[in-house]
């Protein structure tokens, strides 16, 4: 995904927005993956009814991308195993995951979508 790769916008000293995608990027109900070097892990990007949210992509139960999975009641189900996770918390809610995966906070500007992610050591 190189739509938005390189677009940086800095927030208080420890945080970092990164574009992602565009919103047109991620139909409703659906999610896309994007790896950028500006994030620490790759990352789903979601859309739940014009609602984005984005999570660690790997479900933390197994080696399966979110990003493939199935969104419904703001919770994404993992393709591999089942497993769901809440998109606003990264909480497992269902077995065989028992662990969260990470959320990142979103925020939409001029139709692109960003994720705050932590700063090492802040600038």
């Amino acid at each position: 995904m190189d739509t938005a790769d390189g677009e940086l916008r800095e927030f208080m000293a420890s945080v970092l927005e990164v574009c992602v995608c565009t919103v047109e990027d991620v139909p409703s109900g659906e999610g896309i993956r994007v790896d950028l070097a500006d994030l620490p892990e790759p990352v789903a990007v979601f859309n739940d009814a014009g609602r984005f949210y984005a999570l660690s992509d790997m479900c933390s139960h197994a080696e399966a991308s979110l990003a493939d999975g199935w969104i419904e009641d703001c919770q994404v189900e993992c393709p591999l195993h089942s497993a769901r996770f809440d998109l606003l918390t990264g909480k497992a809610c269902s077995l065989p995951a028992i662990l969260p995966v990470r959320a990142y906070p979103v925020t939409m500007t001029d139709g692109k979508v960003y994720v705050s992610v932590p700063t090492v050591g802040g600038t």
